[in-house]
């Protein structure tokens, strides 16, 4: 019986820890070929040097399980590093399918206390790497079909958070670099669908080396759980629905945000409207907003955000 993913490719970046690891073992282990791609970097804000031994442990694991697998250490926010690590992939196993956007950094602060380089070195990373990746793969794919004159396969799943749904406080860097990864998410869905292409995005929840504080003591199974029951957090429960996502089973999921953590996977609806005015004069006046909107609104607590939030129970994630 043939694997899901089998005779595919796939790149998945960020892929040295964490949730990208997860991710990058469950790919291969549905037969997919992958690249192990991680700058290496130690500290969860992109501090200490660069190394090779995270992508390159991954990429021994998956070849120990009997896999393929390839490491790349270049920087995925680097565009001409991002254009090397697609041509990688087809150099070593002679396409590209499957693109999951997984790297990221954090660099926490308070807005009125955050610096510029705080805020340009998570953009950067976030949303200009999976800017990057994306155009490459996107024209790979393009290429590819319009020399077939047919559709091909080309899948991408890009890692938004929760931090963009309920908000996050100490993280407005971090909320709006996952903000921009959803809208280029449903933008490139609506660009690839005639070369064959999907493009989906998610919002997980997991313990991981950048969400270690946050999610301490959270859950976690005791030391001495003599059942093995897995953590409730572990980056195990999201790899699954990357692996849903990248497959031929996915091919009318398109343009899609879900959220997913612990056994649990919600599809998120696009924002509704939820009342809406009309002016009965030639045009809105102050007083008039101030009679419609303000009773609208009296009854909310002031730091009330998207609905959405409260129905799904979501957190910082």
């Amino acid at each position: 019986m043939s694997l899901p993913l089998e005779g595919l490719s796939a790149i998945v970046t960020g892929a040295g820890r964490g949730l990208g690891r997860a991710e990058a073992l469950e790919l291969a282990r549905l037969g997919a070929a992958v690249v192990v791609n991680d700058f290496g970097q130690p500290g969860r804000d992109g501090s200490g040097a660069a190394s090779a031994a995270p992508a390159e442990e991954v990429a021994a694991e998956i070849r120990a399980a009997g896999g393929r697998a390839l490491a790349h250490t270049g920087d995925v926010a680097d565009h001409q590093q991002a254009g090397e690590l697609v041509e990688s992939a087809v150099a070593e196993f002679g396409r590209l399918d499957i693109l999951v956007n997984n790297a990221g950094i954090l660099r926490d602060r308070m807005v009125f206390s955050m610096s510029e380089d705080e805020w340009d070195s998570v953009i950067r990373v976030h949303l200009r790497g999976h800017f990057n990746t994306t155009r490459f793969a996107a024209a790979h794919w393009r290429a590819r079909s319009k020399a077939a004159g047919a559709p091909v396969y080309g899948r991408i799943v890009n890692t938004s958070s929760e931090a963009f749904l309920a908000g996050s406080a100490g993280q407005p860097n971090y909320a709006a670099a996952k903000g921009g990864i959803v809208g280029l998410t449903t933008s490139t869905a609506l660009a690839l669908v005639k070369y064959g292409v999907t493009a989906n995005v998610i919002c997980p929840r997991a313990r991981t080396r950048m969400t270690a504080d946050v999610f301490a003591g959270l859950g976690e199974p005791d030391a001495d759980d003599s059942q093995g029951r897995l953590d409730p957090l572990a980056p195990e429960h999201v790899a699954p629905l990357v692996g849903y996502l990248a497959s031929p089973a996915a091919a009318h999921v398109n343009g899609q945000l879900l959220v997913v953590h612990g056994g649990m996977v919600a599809v998120v609806e696009r924002p509704r409207v939820a009342a809406k005015f009309d002016t009965k004069q030639t045009a809105f006046t102050y007083d008039e907003l101030d009679a419609l909107l303000t009773p609208h609104y009296a009854d909310r607590p002031a730091g009330e955000t998207f609905a959405a939030a409260e129905v799904l129970g979501l957190g910082h994630g």
